[in-house]
């Protein structure tokens, strides 16, 4: 985006206590970066860009660049280098996380808990809190002896679970999401686990085509499961459901099936969510 002459376009800098009217309560900074937010969700295509953008909110460029730039470093909005766009960052999804955590867990657990008695295994949601997708929320069939996962971190690349996430969040965040420096290798945690990028791209893909994930004991070599996104109007994953099992009874054979019902389970957790 060409930067600006500032004496072309100028805006006048306010301290917080003078952006406040009198009589009044709304922040102007804070405003325009909620309508910048809004205008980057509804955006598509070029109508992401800063210059679109601009003209959408009705702000000048170089005010709506600072803003961007702003959001981009607090991850609220990811940039796409090669298009030139804008789209919502990973950091919202952190955000609807923390926030909405215990109440998508109220509304999953009858989900969760028909979806274990079904598939007669365990079946858990996990949410992104700081950063980490964790487990909050698991049910088993009462037949079933498993390992709690609740409340336990995940490496994303060797889990559906992760899968599920780093396939329907922006190319530009999986980096982040992987912790992975430029030119390093996933790490490996059973002789299963994806360790090549390239690898974990076309899997991604799969997931996508899918609409679910599959994991063949990359994470712990006995646990074998599968995963379907919740997500929300944007399309963005707000949480994933899971179906696990111990690799003897959680076979291959069984994905196609277990996946229709996390698939099933995961936009039934979305309904209650909008509706509650």
């Amino acid at each position: 985006m060409r930067r600006v002459n500032e004496a072309e376009e100028t805006e006048t800098e306010m301290s917080p206590a003078s952006e406040r009217q009198a009589g009044s309560t709304r922040v102007q900074s804070v405003e325009r970066a909620a309508a910048l937010l809004r205008a980057v969700a509804a955006a598509t295509g070029a109508d992401g860009s800063a210059t679109a953008l601009a003209e959408t909110v009705g702000l000048n460029r170089t005010t709506t660049w600072r803003i961007l730039t702003t959001l981009e470093q607090e991850r609220l909005v990811t940039y796409d280098k090669e298009t030139g766009t804008y789209s919502l960052g990973f950091g919202l999804i952190d955000l609807a996380g923390q926030a909405d955590g215990d109440g998508m867990v109220r509304s999953a657990r009858l989900v969760l808990q028909r979806l274990a008695a079904q598939a007669r295994e365990t079946a858990a949601l996990a949410v992104v809190r700081g950063g980490v997708l964790t487990y909050v929320a698991e049910a088993t069939a009462d037949t079933v002896v498993a390992a709690g996962w609740q409340g336990r971190e995940v490496a994303v690349h060797a889990t559906s679970t992760g899968k599920v996430l780093l396939a329907y969040s922006h190319p530009a965040e999986l980096r982040a999401l992987l912790r992975l420096p430029r030119g390093g290798r996933l790490p490996r945690y059973t002789p299963s686990t994806i360790t090549s990028l390239a690898t974990l791209e076309e899997e991604l893909a799969l997931v996508r085509e899918r609409g679910y994930a599959v994991c063949r004991g990359e994470f712990e070599s006995s646990a074998w499961g599968v995963s379907a996104p919740v997500l929300d109007l944007a399309e963005r994953p707000i949480a994933v459901v899971s179906v696990w099992g111990p690799s003897e009874r959680l076979t291959e054979s069984r994905f196609e099936a277990l996946g229709a019902l996390a698939v099933a389970g995961a936009s039934e957790i979305a309904g209650r969510r909008a509706t509650t």
